[in-house]
């Protein structure tokens, strides 16, 4: 009796695995079909992302490397803005420059000439000229004394070339 239980309950334990197994075959067989696939298209997909992240940074230097193009035309511009600016006040000076000499030209080539003017002269005096080396030495009623002279030199009355001529040695 022992035996018919053992047998009857490994018939009953066969009965319920054999579809179970059956069941991890298909799994297994599945399992493998993704595997298979897996390692068909993991490959190119992992290459093509690959080449993208590489395109991704060259169109990345591409677009910095114009930007930097684009900063140095805007700065060439800038300075050629700022040329043409001081182009045209130098022009707007040169012109006024010009059109007042213009002006100034015409207005002397156009200018009426004053008549001749007549020379007057003092009359003549009753004293006699002096020679050269009378006009040098003071005469003694011209002298001054040395702090005189000190004093209308440091005033600025004094004629500081011949300072020396133009005292007496009193002091």
């Amino acid at each position: 009796m022992s035996i018919l239980l053992v047998a009857v309950s490994l018939t009953a334990v066969l009965v319920v695995a054999i579809p179970a197994l059956q069941e991890l075959a298909r799994a297994a067989r599945s399992a493998e079909k993704l595997f298979d696939t897996l390692s068909r298209e993991l490959p190119p997909t992992l290459n093509a992302i690959r080449n993208t992240g590489l395109e991704i940074t060259d169109l990345t230097e591409d677009v910095s490397e114009g930007v930097k193009s684009a900063s140095q035309v805007v700065k060439q511009v800038d300075k050629s803005l700022d040329d043409a600016r001081k182009q045209a006040q130098n022009l707007q000076s040169g012109t006024r420059s010009l059109v007042v000499g213009v002006k100034t030209a015409w207005k002397t080539f156009t200018r009426q000439k004053p008549p001749k003017r007549t020379v007057e002269r003092l009359p003549v005096t009753g004293k006699p000229h002096l020679t050269l080396g009378e006009r040098e030495v003071p005469s003694p009623e011209n002298r001054r004394t040395k702090t005189e002279a000190y004093r209308n030199i440091n005033d600025g009355y004094s004629d500081p070339v011949n300072w020396k001529d133009n005292f007496d040695d009193e002091d």
